[in-house]
């Protein structure tokens, strides 16, 4: 077992260094990136830190910052996408590239650090982002060949399959702080507050990944009715109308009660909640 935790820290330091390799190429292209930049400094850190012969014990903020590092090379590769409109020649091989970057820091963390939860050793923030930016992608993406009708009438089940998988990484950041109970031992005096949070909306971004899952829900009842491996696929799929229903519910009564004047705009999850219903 100790031959096994040796070789997964090697396989860690591996990759920082692999990471540092690639970040210093991708600063070649734009040198002033605010991402990039603080993505190599924190690489400084930890290639100073396993020089040296970093300890055990400082394991959890070793994959803390291994994951900003992932969090802010890959943001800067989802901004070139973005910009780009998602060419449809390279964007399914980057995109998967990418999910597959935002996955490992969950997945090293559950290989070296076995007994504990993945939250604890990431924290809460860490675990949210990484959701929601894999989330936030899908959404992006599935946001841009929403316009490409007839890109989606060739691949129709490709677009649900993006559609279903962002979803649910959506709801899994959502589902995050769920853990986090209103309880006697609580006392807030904002009723407001005690809603929001027993609702699992603890900031803005909570908010906006209610109106991404309502979008997406949206599309994919749009769609998926005529698709023949989805009506196939009965079991395996989401319940997009209750889904996007249930979500977008939330977000109206949030934005029209508490944050009402706070900008938050509801005409188009009341439009989306019309057809839905």
């Amino acid at each position: 077992m100790a031959d096994d935790y040796r070789r997964q820290g090697f396989e860690l330091e591996r990759r920082i260094f692999e990471l540092d390799i690639k970040c210093s190429s991708l600063r070649a292209e734009k040198q002033d990136d605010d991402y990039l930049q603080n993505a190599s400094a924190i690489l400084d850190k930890l290639k100073s830190y396993y020089r040296q012969g970093g300890e055990s014990s400082n394991l959890s903020k070793v994959l803390q910052d291994y994951t900003q590092v992932i969090l802010d090379i890959t943001f800067y590769e989802e901004n070139k996408l973005v910009d780009q409109e998602f060419p449809e020649d390279c964007s399914p091989f980057k995109i998967q590239q990418l999910l597959q970057d935002l996955t490992e820091p969950e997945v090293l963390a559950g290989r070296l650090a076995p007994a504990q939860e993945v939250q604890s050793v990431l924290g809460l923030e860490l675990l949210e982002c990484l959701y929601w930016r894999r989330g936030a992608l899908l959404y992006m993406y599935c946001h841009t060949l929403h316009q490409r009708k007839q890109w989606i009438k060739k691949n129709k089940d490709t677009f649900l399959k993006c559609i279903q998988e962002g979803v649910r990484y959506l709801m899994r950041m959502l589902q995050v702080r769920n853990s986090v109970k209103l309880n006697d031992g609580v006392v807030l005096h904002d009723t407001a507050t005690a809603n929001f949070l027993s609702e699992g909306i603890f900031s803005d971004t909570h908010l906006l990944t209610m109106m991404y899952i309502g979008e997406m829900c949206f599309w994919a009842v749009k769609y998926e009715d005529c698709s023949a491996e989805t009506m196939d696929r009965k079991d395996d799929r989401l319940q997009f109308r209750d889904i996007g229903t249930q979500i977008l519910n939330k977000y109206v009564l949030a934005c029209e009660g508490p944050l009402q004047g706070q900008g938050w705009n509801t005409e188009n999850a009341k439009e989306i909640l019309s057809i839905l219903q």
